[in-house]
């Protein structure tokens, strides 16, 4: 890495808005919790939380400019919404500026959003940490969903994306196809 944690929220506090800050800041500390009770490293959870969104202040179109330049996939729901790429472009950026070359941190930025099959324990922590971290407070069953977060972090992944499925019901088209795999993994895994 070309930075300590410390100097990363110095670069962060300068691009991001006050509430993403807030919302980053979160993560890492919520990625921190869940990695202590689940035995990963905390070091990386720390890494993968307080990086996970630096590239959500990036315009949609700067970001499927950045996928285009540097040979990123894009699926048919990342072109049609761009946005959906901040994750993507996040690993990249944490790779590039900040010297991650951890493929577990990597993984983690990359798929926060829509999770995937087989994530590993990182991967579910960053995941998970995202929605539940204290500073959100307008997703459904909160209370239950923290609590759960920390007793069963496979079932806490499956009634994240259910909910995120939910509500994005009501306009299909926004809906990676990503997060529908990954929902129904997690639902066979856990024989529902």
């Amino acid at each position: 890495m070309f930075y300590t944690i410390t100097e990363i929220h110095e670069i962060l506090r300068k691009k991001q808005t006050g509430s993403r800050f807030v919302h980053t800041l979160g993560v890492q500390y919520t990625s921190a919790c869940l990695a202590m009770r689940y035995g990963a490293d905390l070091e990386k959870a720390q890494i993968a939380g307080v990086l996970h969104d630096c590239a959500k202040h990036m315009k949609p179109e700067k970001l499927l400019e950045k996928c285009r330049k540097h040979d990123l996939l894009v699926t048919q729901a990342q072109e049609r919404h761009p946005f959906l790429l901040h994750g993507r472009v996040g690993a990249y950026i944490a790779r590039k500026k900040y010297g991650v070359d951890d493929p577990d941190i990597l993984n983690a930025i990359e798929w926060h959003t829509t999770g995937r099959p087989e994530m590993s324990l990182l991967e579910k922590i960053v995941f998970t940490a995202d929605y539940i971290e204290p500073n959100r407070n307008k997703a459904p069953n909160l209370e239950k969903l923290r609590k759960i977060s920390f007793e069963d972090l496979d079932r806490a992944v499956y009634l994240i994306l259910e909910q995120t499925l939910e509500y994005l019901q009501e306009s299909p088209q926004d809906v990676d196809e990503m997060s529908e795999v990954t929902f129904r993994y997690y639902k066979d895994l856990l024989k529902l």
